[in-house]
């Protein structure tokens, strides 16, 4: 292959329309990658937290990577989340990534990052959720958090097949919950209003959690049955006694038993790890199977690889049609 010499940038816009049309690739992708990452055909390092004594709620968090496929390559997510730009407003998260050729180690692309993330969230969720539920129907969703990842979630779900009977949504701003479920309503799903993410719960076969919560409020083991299956994207709702009655799926054990997430809270209390099940990976594979007689969580910390492949997917897409703004002298001349 010949080396890259060129610097591509694509933004916002060039990347939602490849976005909104690709989503059954994507999934694809996203299992594609997970199948190599179970198989060690990739390298995806611990999460780097860039932290700020005079903003302490704001982080900026790099995600390096290399996805060893059809194609070697590596490359890094650059995304911050600054919630306080709500008051400016600006959306809370924002990002970048930047691929690298393995041949010669030189960035060839930035791609506009929260989107790409918001993506491979979504991929990730609607995946876990098909293997674990054994299908793509589900009579009630419940929907914990009803900001822009939750959207991503569903709207990643309704566009990939999913038959939902009808939604209910809660959120600690009910105006926001609302929203959310006037967007469903318009886009001729039911959706209705919860109280209390008990309220919500109660009921669905589907439970997707997508909140800002920093320690568990969900305590009680009861709180599930072994009819739903839980989309535990927000990684810190639940508590010890909830994660230790269920059979419990991670993306990747060694990343999500850390960082205080409800699963890692669970290593604390119990010393052992025994009770994590198994990875998506082992899903995919086969390994490992749904367990109807528990309800099932699946927690994902979120890898890198599947920025990079997404990421990867976009900019291809983004050249051949013209998307994509190339900066022929980005770099010194040899």
């Amino acid at each position: 292959m010949e080396p890259r010499q060129r610097f591509d940038v694509v933004g916002g816009p060039a990347i939602a329309a490849i976005l909104s049309k690709g989503k059954h690739q994507i999934l694809e992708l996203v299992r594609e990658t997970y199948l190599l990452h179970h198989a060690a055909r990739t390298t995806n390092p611990d999460s780097y937290f860039l932290r700020f004594d005079d903003k302490p709620t704001a982080r900026i968090i790099a995600l390096p990577a290399r996805l060893r496929g059809a194609e070697d390559i590596a490359g890094i997510k650059w995304i911050a989340s600054f919630p306080e730009n709500k008051d400016i407003p600006l959306p809370r998260a924002s990002a970048v990534v930047v691929l690298n050729d393995m041949a010669t180690g030189f960035p060839y692309a930035c791609l506009e990052g929260s989107q790409i993330s918001a993506v491979r969230t979504a991929a990730s969720a609607t995946l876990a959720a098909e293997l674990l539920h054994r299908g793509k129907q589900a009579g009630r969703v419940a929907v914990i958090g009803a900001g822009p990842i939750a959207s991503a979630v569903v709207n990643f779900m309704l566009a990939t097949g999913w038959s939902v009977g009808q939604f209910q949504a809660h959120d600690l701003i009910g105006a926001r919950a609302r929203a959310f479920c006037d967007s469903l309503r318009e886009a001729g799903s039911r959706a209705e209003f919860a109280d209390s993410a008990k309220h919500a719960i109660d009921g669905a076969d589907l439970v997707v959690f997508a909140t800002t919560a920093a320690r568990p409020y969900l305590e009680d083991p009861a709180l599930f049955t072994p009819d739903q299956t839980v989309l535990h994207v927000s990684l810190r709702d639940l508590g010890v006694d909830v994660i230790l009655s269920a059979q419990n799926v991670v993306d990747d054990v060694e990343h999500c038993l850390k960082a205080q997430t409800s699963v890692h809270l669970a290593e604390q209390t119990t010393g052992s790890r025994d009770f994590v099940n198994g990875t998506i990976g082992d899903l995919i594979s086969g390994r490992l199977q749904p367990d109807q007689r528990r309800a099932r969580i699946f927690s994902p910390f979120g890898l890198g690889v599947l920025d990079i492949a997404v990421a990867r997917f976009v900019h291809e897409k983004a050249v051949a049609s013209g998307g994509a703004a190339t900066i022929d002298d980005f770099f010194v001349s040899a």
